[in-house]
């Protein structure tokens, strides 16, 4: 991706964040069309930048931090813009927007890498690589896209169980939706996890003859990420947790996500 496409990207980014802020306060239906059309357009030269990224390697650009972050803030808008096709959502897009644009920020802190990647040698040409990038930051994507609704939750469910109706209550949609769609993007996320752990041991092994390195903190985290969102699973449907636990822990569940991305380094970076 280019500098300049990288930065008109953050740009209408954050014009979107601003614009979705302002919805969420004055709830003004022509404030809301522009922020969803200025995210939209972000998305469009988001997906432009990292197709001539992609273009220009050869191979898919995530084997750094700054391609990381800038794949998966691509996803997490990517899936909340099909979210809100088919569900009408639009404040959604005030807890969405946000996260997305601080990923490219914190991405921008490597904008050194923002040019050409290099070539990588020979570890890269598996062709399991694709399938666990894919499936890993798409079922990250949709987790986190639950995490913003969880946290829709818990604000409405906060209000109501005070008997303080305050303003977000005639904003934020109802409380069973808002579980439904969480869980339904779990549902789908959490599979999708899976698979890019499994597939991403199996690119390990074909290049580095082990299945797993215990040694390497991002694939421990992982794995622990993997197991709290198998564990809120179980609590829901074995144990019949509270829907006020499940969403505290499907936050947790993405910040633990977040953690991996900001704090440890991608592939070889």
């Amino acid at each position: 991706m280019d500098l300049w496409l990288f930065y008109a990207n953050v740009f209408l980014y954050s014009l979107a964040t601003l614009g979705y802020l302002v919805y969420l306060v004055w709830m003004e239906k022509a404030v809301w069309k522009t922020s969803r059309a200025l995210l939209l357009a972000g998305f469009l030269l988001h997906t432009a930048g990292f197709a001539l990224r992609y273009s220009q390697a050869g191979y898919l650009p995530v084997t750094n931090r700054f391609e990381a972050l800038l794949f998966f803030s691509w996803l997490l808008v990517g899936v909340y813009l099909v979210l809100q096709f088919r569900h009408s959502l639009p404040v959604l897009g005030a807890f969405i927007a946000p996260p997305a644009l601080v990923l490219l920020l914190l991405a921008s802190l490597d904008s050194q890498k923002v040019f050409l990647p290099r070539r990588l040698g020979e570890l890269l040409p598996s062709h399991w690589l694709p399938l666990h990038v894919w499936f890993a930051f798409l079922g990250d994507a949709l987790l986190g896209v639950s995490a913003c609704l969880a946290a829709m939750y818990l604000i409405q469910e906060r209000q109501l169980k005070k008997k303080r109706i305050g303003a977000f209550y005639y904003r934020l949609p109802p409380l069973d939706l808002l579980d439904r769609l969480s869980y339904r993007c779990i549902t789908i996320g959490f599979p999708l996890l899976t698979l890019g752990i499994l597939t991403g041991s199996l690119w390990l092994q074909s290049t580095q003859g082990g299945y797993i390195d215990w040694r390497d903190g991002r694939q421990t985290a992982t794995l622990l990420t993997w197991f709290l969102y198998a564990g809120l699973l179980h609590g829901r449907l074995m144990a019949g947790w509270k829907r006020r636990r499940v969403a505290w822990l499907n936050i947790l569940g993405f910040l633990v996500i977040l953690g991996t991305f900001l704090k440890l380094s991608h592939f070889l970076d």
